[in-house]
């Protein structure tokens, strides 16, 4: 994300330098870098800790996991043929050999070991490293040791966490947890999904704030090379998404401010940043994350909060329809692969989707290496061909084609549950060093009327749309209720996250924009003009 380092306050540049850490957390990557750097570090936003627990869950989420239902299914198989139409491609259920459209075949051969693309990943180490010990794991090398002890964690202790003559790491962070085999002793966290703190009856809200505390921390010594004894030399900048509501907000500047103990510290709004990172005061801001989609217009440098539209969809989404899709037309392999359960399945479907999905007219496929992760076994390659490529990208128009089977919306209920428990922090007092700034951390509520009264983070729960890309861009612009900002507004649309990347999308987001503006012209003009419907 090149924004995130020209949308510094110039008076914190000036004041701290090169001292400058900029915390742009996600709900599947945290985006994080030092001001003068080129471009963030990006790492998977989880931690997984050792735990001895029975049953053992893989996933804090894994309870969570909701079924896709027959209507839904239906919803499904009906967005499909609908994109099959407009696409020019073979029904769902319908023979190649029957199809009444020209083929357009693009195809890109993947079966090139140099790409990258074919490289499996590997188990992660999940034991210790032992300076005086040469035996071979079998697994690759441990990327993620703090230094630090491990923690007693989940009824674990020093005692159990031993296995024969290994110690298995107390906690492992980024991609590596991503990767470790689901037989070995550990519990997968995600901090945030679908854009909000992932508070549930399995993960509860103090848990929550150690585990995303523990990850930047991690960061910021392994990464970025920032010990605890020079902390107090920097500064934070938090580029937080349009999702998060004030209590969130406050939680994460103290976790910033009291546990990762920064000298001081500011919030961005990423829509914000992006427009000033590419030199703009006014425009609509289209943020296409992992797992949520959000909308926002930009007027003169300031966010108009009534024109902000939440989808709960995104790239990991598109990953899961690729693989339906493959399975539905029997081109993926006879192999178990498993999103929920097994992470690192999740690492190799992103990767096919980024490397072979783009959305053109015609019959897209690919011949690519599908990788099979059986439990603590080396990966099997696969050599297959994939088709419909197109199609999982459409979903982003089309979003009953994208069913949130896996990592649905934090529950509502503890969400408003998390609100009750904030309120009793609204007259508490917290401790802070001597050098914390007044105004960014004051003695009550830990800075939480400034946020109250600032409107554009809602202190309620942002409401979830269910329509449409294009849908939700035209009903933001046009509920700014100006036909001059209008203009301004769909002449100047950004698209940033990393969905953005998908090649076509561009065009498609053009097309399908122009189509519903002309499909609200007709509409109005029979309105003013009913006597046409003659």
């Amino acid at each position: 994300m090149d924004y995130l380092k020209t949308v510094i306050p110039s008076q914190l540049v000036a004041d701290r330098g090169s001292n400058l850490v900029v915390i742009n957390p996600g709900s599947a990557n945290i985006r994080i870098g030092l001001a003068p750097q080129d471009a963030p570090l990006n790492i998977p936003h989880c931690i997984a800790r050792y735990t001895n627990q029975r049953p053992k869950f893989n996933l804090r989420d894994q309870m969570l996991n909701s079924q896709v239902t027959t209507a839904q299914h239906m919803e499904r198989e009906k967005a499909y043929d609908t994109i099959a139409s407009l696409l020019k491609i073979p029904f769902l259920d319908e023979e190649v050999a029957s199809n009444s459209f020209p083929r357009k075949i693009g195809r890109a051969d993947g079966y090139n070991p140099q790409s990258g693309r074919s490289v499996a990943f590997q188990w992660a180490n999940v034991y210790e490293q032992d300076a005086g010990s040469s035996l071979a794991l079998g697994t690759s090398k441990s990327k993620g040791i703090t230094g630090e002890s491990v923690e007693k964690h989940e009824g674990t202790g020093a005692e159990e966490i031993c296995s024969g003559n290994h110690k298995f790491r107390g906690h492992i962070f980024g991609e590596e947890a991503l990767r470790i085999s689901p037989t070995e002793p550990y519990c997968l966290s995600r901090p945030i999904r679908r854009g909000h703190f992932n508070i549930s009856q399995h993960y509860p809200l103090q848990q929550v704030l150690e585990d995303m505390h523990a990850i930047w921390d991690w960061i910021l010594i392994e990464k970025l090379h920032i010990p605890h004894s020079e902390r107090n030399m920097y500064s934070a900048v938090l580029v937080l998404p349009e999702t998060f509501d004030n209590r969130e907000i406050k939680e994460m500047l103290s976790i910033a401010l009291r546990d990762l103990r920064f000298s001081s510290a500011v919030v961005h709004q990423e829509g914000l940043a992006a427009v000033f990172g590419n030199g703009l005061s006014t425009a609509c801001i289209v943020n296409m994350g992992a797992q949520v989609t959000s909308v926002v217009c930009i007027e003169d440098g300031v966010a108009l909060p009534n024109t902000e539209k939440t989808l709960p969809f995104g790239g990991e989404d598109i990953s899961r329809c690729l693989l339906w899709t493959q399975r539905h037309h029997q081109t993926w392999p006879q192999i178990r692969t498993d999103m929920l359960t097994k992470p690192i399945d999740l690492l190799m479907l992103n990767r096919l989707k980024e490397s072979y999905c783009g959305i053109k007219e015609g019959e897209l496929d690919a011949v690519a290496v599908v990788h099979s992760y059986e439990d603590g076994m080396p990966a099997g390659s696969h050599k297959t061909r994939l088709i419909a490529l197109n199609v999982p990208p459409m979903g982003l128009f089309y979003p009953t084609l994208l069913i949130p089977d896996i990592y649905p919306p934090p529950p509502r209920s503890w969400f408003h549950d998390y609100e009750n428990m904030l309120e009793d922090t609204l007259h508490m007092e917290y401790s802070r060093r001597p050098d914390m700034s007044d105004g960014l951390f004051p003695g009550i509520s830990v800075g939480y009327p400034m946020w109250e009264s600032y409107p554009i983070f809602s202190s309620k729960p942002k409401k979830e749309e269910k329509v449409g890309l294009a849908e939700a861009i035209t009903s933001s612009i046009l509920s700014t209720g100006r036909i001059d900002l209008q203009r301004k507004l769909f002449c100047s649309i950004q698209l940033i996250g990393g969905v953005a990347l998908t090649a076509g999308v561009i065009p498609a987001v053009e097309e399908r924009l122009f189509l519903r503006l002309i499909l609200i012209v007709k509409h109005i003009i029979l309105w003013y003009y009913p006597c046409l419907l003659q």
